[in-house]
C-alpha cells in the first residue's frame, strides 16, 4: 500500500459513522516528501500531492526537498525541479512567506533565488535580495555561502539600490566575497563607485580581485584621478597600467 492509499484509508476511516475529520494533507505528506530515507515512489507520490495542494503548508513541506541530495543524481534533480514547479505553482501569495522563512536559515540559496526569479518581477526581486543581504555583515563568519550568492546573483542586475547595498562588502574579510561584490559593483556602472573600487584596488592582496577591478576601469572606460595614478600604478598586477589620460590599460 502506497502512502497516498494509506493516508486515504485513514481519512475515510469513522468508528461511528460520522463524517471523518479533516485531515492536513500537507502535513501528512511533509514528512515523506522531505525525507532522504522515505522510498522514493512514495516521496514522489508526496510530492505529487503538494503540488496539487498549492497551500502555503504545501509550499513549506516542498522546500524541504531542496535540503538534501539522493543518487542517482537524475532523479535528484526530478524531484526538485518538480518541487520547484509546485511551489511557482502555487503562486506568490501561497509561496512567498514560505520561502522567505526557508531562505532565512538555508544553507543554500539556489533554489529559493530560482523560485523568486519565477514569481517576482526584477525589481522586486532585487529588492528581496538586498534584504537577504543585509541579514550579512563583513566580519568573519565560518559558513558564508548564503552571502556568496546573493552577491553573485546580484551581478545579474542593474538596480539603483544594488551600489549602495554591495558597496560595503568590497571590504568584506573573505575574499570571495570581495571578488563577487566587485562583480556586482561593476555591474550597476556607476561611476559613483570609482572611489570605493579604487580603495579597495590600493588595499588589496588577492591578484583576482584586483584584476577584476582593473577589468571593469578598463570596460567601463573610468579613469584615475592624477594624485592617485602612480598609486594606482603601483598596486596593479603585471599587465595592467595606467596612461597618459588616467585610463587603466591591459597589455595583450
Amino acid at each position: 500500500m502506497s502512502i497516498l492509499q494509506l493516508f486515504r484509508k485513514k481519512k475515510d476511516a469513522t468508528t461511528d459513522g460520522s463524517d471523518p475529520k479533516p485531515v492536513n494533507l500537507a502535513a501528512k505528506f511533509a514528512e515523506a516528501a522531505g525525507s532522504k530515507r522515505a522510498q522514493p515512489y512514495d516521496r514522489q507520490e508526496a510530492i505529487e500531492e503538494l503540488c496539487k495542494l498549492g497551500t502555503s503548508e504545501a509550499v513549506e513541506a516542498l522546500l524541504k526537498r531542496f535540503t538534501f541530495q539522493i543518487d542517482p543524481s537524475i532523479t535528484d534533480q526530478e524531484e526538485k525541479d518538480a518541487a520547484f514547479e509546485g511551489i511557482v505553482a502555487a503562486g506568490r501569495e501561497a509561496a512567498l512567506a514560505p520561502v522567505r522563512a526557508f531562505a532565512a536559515k538555508a544553507e543554500s540559496l539556489s533554489w529559493p533565488m530560482r523560485i523568486l526569479a519565477a514569481l517576482l518581477p526584477e525589481e522586486e526581486l532585487v529588492d528581496e535580495l538586498i534584504v537577504w543581504l543585509r541579514r550579512w555583515d563583513t566580519e568573519y563568519a565560518k559558513f558564508v555561502d548564503p552571502k556568496l550568492q546573493i552577491l553573485k546573483r546580484l551581478e545579474d542586475y542593474c538596480h539603483p539600490a544594488i551600489r549602495e547595498a554591495v558597496e560595503p562588502f568590497l571590504e568584506d574579510v573573505n575574499e570571495e566575497a570581495r571578488f563577487n561584490a566587485v562583480g556586482a559593483t561593476l555591474a550597476q556602472k556607476d561611476a559613483n563607485s570609482v572611489s570605493a573600487l579604487l580603495k579597495l584596488l590600493l588595499d588589496e592582496e588577492s591578484v583576482r580581485v584586483k584584476g577584476r577591478v582593473a577589468d571593469g576601469f578598463v570596460a567601463l572606460g573610468w579613469e584615475v584621478a592624477d594624485d592617485a595614478r602612480d598609486a594606482v600604478r603601483k598596486a596593479l598586477p603585471y599587465a595592467y597600467s595606467v596612461d597618459g589620460s588616467g585610463r587603466i590599460t591591459k597589455r595583450g
